[in-house]
């Protein structure tokens, strides 16, 4: 299986909360790691309907536009009693035409959920796909997921997107009620991250 070798690794998004977990998770294996912002790179079009299409879309372009080994994640909010949504379409539920309003896709959530008399608890998973890829076009796939519940009135000031409004299962505080380092060990993406650093770090962790 093929290897990352140590060295500069883009970061094919523009979210900074998301930059700085995988630059909590990578840089103590030794990557330098800097986002597709940071090479002046526009985001691509995500036309495609599942995670994998979307962050093989990502990767491939940051990876063909800088000549580096890119990391891409798509990643969202799945709830049981929305049939999924809003899913691939996470991010689109906070756009605005001022940029992106977190509060208002919560808000938007739990209006869904009311609408439809949801039982409480009202069940939902983080759903994370990472896709590494090379300049050369060769890629690789990972996933992780992590269940939960979604909490009303939101709670914590730490973490982004809907993280205020998630609480995992087994724990007593919502994604972004907790320390960093603690969601970083259980997150959906940590979840997928582990898998990549087994297959491609030969780490174990």
């Amino acid at each position: 299986m093929r290897k990352l070798d140590p060295g500069k690794l883009v970061i094919a998004t523009h979210n900074k909360g998301k930059l700085e977990e995988f630059r909590a998770l990578l840089e103590p294996h030794g990557y330098s790691v800097k986002s597709a912002g940071d090479f002046g790179l526009t985001e691509p079009a995500e036309t495609e309907s599942t995670f994998i299409g979307n962050a093989r879309i990502k990767a491939h372009y940051a990876a063909k536009a800088t000549g580096l080994p890119a990391l891409a994640d798509d990643s969202g909010l799945c709830v049981d009693a929305l049939d999924g949504a809003p899913g691939v379409y996470t991010a689109d539920w906070a756009e605005t035409p001022a940029g992106r309003d977190w509060t208002l896709a919560m808000t938007k959530v739990q209006t869904a959920l009311d609408d439809r008399a949801a039982p409480e608890p009202r069940t939902a998973r983080f759903c994370a796909t990472m896709v590494l890829a090379w300049p050369d076009g060769e890629d690789m796939i990972f996933e992780g997921h992590v269940t939960g519940r979604l909490v009303w009135p939101v709670r914590g000031a730490l973490g982004h997107g809907y993280d205020p409004m998630f609480q995992p299962d087994g724990e007593s505080l919502t994604f972004a009620e907790m320390d960093p380092a603690r969601k970083n060990e259980i997150s959906h993406r940590a979840v997928a991250f582990n898998k990549f650093a087994a297959a491609i770090l030969g780490s174990d962790r």
